[in-house]
């Protein structure tokens, strides 16, 4: 996952303290949700120091070092005992390089076009507007939790970095009125837009997705794009038991499961291509052999279900 995920309201003492830990504390990256940010961004520190790297992020091994929880979670694969034989920080890194790596190329074929905003929709640690090469008139929005937004910003401001194109965070919780507050920070939904879900839409309940998705749309002039990652699988706790999310567990004590929503997931792709949007799905394993490298499928393997979705909007 790149941002941290809203989770949907809930009622009763209970649950809000579940809502709680699954946030972290004070909507930062210190647990649950929160802490998965730290997770990609140790796997894209890692890919960054390969010498087959997929993408480069030279910021993202400074945030793994600045929060306690993870100070001693490796950064390199040199750190690690069995290498690219540990499921974590071998396999499954390399699936969050290749990942960072197609959805830059889709960002910045975006943007060759008509588009000049991109909405990173929880954005949580990316770190695109630092390091990419986009158009001088671009505005990339980052929408995260206020807690997120802030500890992203003490520490690049820390290292003295400075964005390359015009960059506005957006500090509003997904559950709330973030559209409003969108608008307000300058983002014009008659400009075409160019949206990324990265690692966001599986931790949300399918109704909520649902609505996501439909606000998009409708904020999304002709000419725009969607990119988002989706899980396809009917029972996720079918893979409790598989090598990526018992290391995960066990290793640095991450429960995906225990994060994703685990009830039926929409057909967004379905819905974008209803509304006449063009689309494609992918499994990451075709981009693994694009690039040679990455990921290819296991047995027990719980990426068998993962696909990402492109989605154009035509011109009017």
């Amino acid at each position: 996952m790149t941002g941290t995920a809203p989770l949907a309201p809930k009622q009763g003492h209970k649950h809000e303290q579940q809502q709680s830990d699954a946030e972290g504390v004070d909507g930062g990256v210190d647990g649950g949700v929160g802490l998965t940010s730290l997770l990609v961004a140790a796997a894209r520190a890692i890919e960054t120091h390969r010498p087959d790297s997929l993408a480069r992020d030279d910021y993202a091994e400074h945030f793994v070092r600045a929060a306690p929880a993870c100070a001693e979670w490796p950064v390199r694969i040199e750190q690690v005992p069995d290498g690219d034989g540990n499921p974590l920080w071998g396999r499954f890194a390399r699936y969050f390089g290749l990942r960072t790596r197609v959805l830059d190329d889709f960002l910045l074929r975006s943007v060759r076009g008509d588009a000049r905003q991109v909405v990173l929709l929880g954005a949580g640690l990316d770190t695109r507007a630092f390091r990419l090469d986009w158009p001088s008139d671009l505005v990339v929005f980052e929408i995260d939790r206020a807690g997120v937004l802030e500890f992203k910003q003490r520490v690049l401001t820390g290292l003295s970095a400075a964005p390359r194109v015009k960059r506005v965070p957006v500090p509003v919780d997904l559950r709330a009125d973030w559209v409003t507050a969108l608008t307000a920070a300058g983002f014009d939904p008659a400009v075409p837009s160019v949206w990324l879900a990265e690692g966001l839409l599986f931790y949300l309940p399918g109704p909520v997705e649902t609505r996501l998705v439909d606000t998009v749309d409708a904020l999304t002039a002709g000419g725009g794009a969607l990119a988002f990652e989706a899980k396809l699988e009917k029972d996720l706790t079918a893979y409790r038991d598989s090598p990526l999310y018992t290391a995960t567990r066990e290793q640095i004590g991450i429960d995906l499961l225990g994060l994703f929503d685990l009830g039926p997931r929409p057909d967004s792709a379905g819905g974008l291509a209803a509304k006449g949007w063009s689309t494609s799905m992918h499994t990451p394993f075709d981009f693994t052999r694009r690039h040679g490298r990455g990921p290819l499928p296991e047995p027990n393997d719980a990426l068998e279900g993962n696909r990402w979705v492109f989605a154009h909007k035509p011109q009017l």
